[in-house]
């Protein structure tokens, strides 16, 4: 009986060479230079040119700008009572706009959620048409109404409430009442953005089991918007805190923030380093607080963030 052979066995596959690294992709780098180039060009290199500016000497007889490295412009503006005021005042308009901003534009934007077309539509127009105006008009309208000779003063003396002029025109309260008009806007839109997740049959099922309307907006539908209103307030605080033609022309000489003050040392004195270290000043407490901020919200309240 012929012996049957051996079934050849199949040829072993040559093991693999080493696969080289990938490369990562230069792609989304590409893609992104153009906004990172006008990004560094315009915003960082001035800003680091104002940084290294504040160092500078200054001359004050000359009025010229030496090459010696000195912190004395940092000295001057922590040790002059002056500028430590104009930083007060600056943090108090700051906060109570942001304060003011927030009472008014949450319930605007709560109400306008639960409107109906067509009226939802042009009374959002009407909040946000504001942002569709430059900020010196809307400044400007502000300068007439609470002028000397504005529409509050005369109707207040037409109607035997005052025997002249209010006094509202360059004073804290004429720079609030302008920053708030342009805020208000920011926090609409942050909280509406916010409402549009939000779960209206919670507060449904809450009224059907007889809680008031007072109770469901408290205990229901404020903790679903704290995410828009917290956003919001940062921006209109940042906003404000920066803020230079809103209080350069409803505050004008005799009331000073940080920003007019740095207008004045650019273009009045002419002392541009200590123009600079004001604005160096203003930034760098403006990070601060921003990002300080940011880590307490998102640590008290991520639950809501989620």
């Amino acid at each position: 009986m012929p012996r049957a052979e051996p079934l050849a066995s199949a040829p072993r596959a040559a093991p693999r060479a080493g696969r080289a690294p990938r490369l990562p992709s230069l792609l989304p780098w590409l893609s992104c230079s153009p906004a990172l180039l006008l990004y560094v060009g315009l915003f960082c290199i001035p800003v680091l040119m104002v940084f290294a500016l504040s160092f500078r000497a200054f001359d004050i007889n000359t009025g010229t700008i030496g090459s010696d490295f000195t912190v004395s412009r940092y000295i001057e503006i922590v040790s002059d009572p002056y500028f430590r005021e104009v930083f007060l005042r600056t943090l108090g308009i700051s906060l109570l706009v942001t304060f003011l901003a927030v009472i008014t534009g949450t319930p605007e934007a709560y109400i306008l959620n639960r409107m109906k077309a067509p009226w939802r539509s042009i009374f959002l127009l009407a909040v946000l048409g504001p942002l569709l105006v430059s900020v010196v008009v809307r400044t400007l309208g502000w300068a007439i109404i609470l002028g000397n000779n504005g529409l509050l003063s005369s109707a207040a003396a037409w109607l035997g409430l005052s025997d002249g002029p209010l006094g509202l025109m360059f004073s804290n309260t004429a720079i609030v009442v302008g920053l708030v008009h342009v805020s208000v806007p920011l926090i609409v839109i942050s909280v509406w953005t916010s409402l549009q997740k939000y779960d209206s049959t919670t507060e449904r099922a809450a009224l059907s089991l007889g809680a008031s309307e007072i109770t469901v907006f408290l205990k229901i539908t404020l903790p679903q918007i704290v995410p828009g209103i917290l956003s919001g307030a940062l921006v209109v605080f940042c906003l404000a805190a920066s803020a230079f033609a809103t209080p350069a022309l409803l505050g004008g000489r005799s009331i000073k923030v940080v920003s007019t003050a740095v207008s004045d040392e650019f273009l009045g004195t002419l002392d541009w380093p200590l123009g600079a270290a004001l604005a160096v000043l203003l930034l760098v407490l403006n990070t601060l607080i921003g990002v300080s901020y940011n880590a307490f919200v998102q640590r008290r309240f991520k639950e809501a963030f989620k």
